[in-house]
């Protein structure tokens, strides 16, 4: 492509809500806590390596009997609270750091010695952790 020699009509995304192919065999339930494997499907959150967390699954979705890509999933990134780990507990004194995937609804504080991929970013934590999801920040961030 060359560059610009007159106005564009460049598109712009509005809002949160994001769409995002399933990965195989997945069963996914609103509310949970959503990851983007290496392959660059949606599974949900687990004790894994090499994923990374996207968001909260907006809807549920029964991929079970598909195979990659076969149905996709609505999922916001965003600042969502979820339960915290009892025996990796994370306090308010690891706001801004990573959270770790445990399951798609438990976060925690350490890797589990490299066992666990990121979450997002600990923007708070009350009754639970509040994990700011940002798949590019948490990227970034990664040590």
């Amino acid at each position: 492509m060359t560059a610009l020699i007159a106005d564009r009509n460049t598109p712009k995304s509005v809002g949160d809500n994001r769409v995002g192919l399933i990965a195989a065999a997945t069963m996914v339930f609103a509310g949970a806590l959503l990851m983007r494997n290496a392959a660059g499907y949606l599974v949900n959150g687990a004790t894994a390596v090499g994923l990374v967390g996207v968001g909260r699954a907006h809807e549920q979705v029964d991929n079970t009997a598909g195979a990659d890509g076969d149905l996709t999933v609505q999922f916001d990134p965003g600042l969502f609270r979820f339960e915290n780990h009892a025996a990796d507990l994370i306090t308010v004194a690891e706001i801004g750091d990573r959270a770790y995937v445990v399951d798609d609804q438990t976060v925690a504080k350490t890797d589990g010695t490299a066992t666990r991929s990121p979450a997002g970013i600990i923007e708070d934590v009350d009754l639970g952790v509040w994990v700011r999801f940002d798949e590019a920040l948490t990227k970034a961030t990664a040590p």
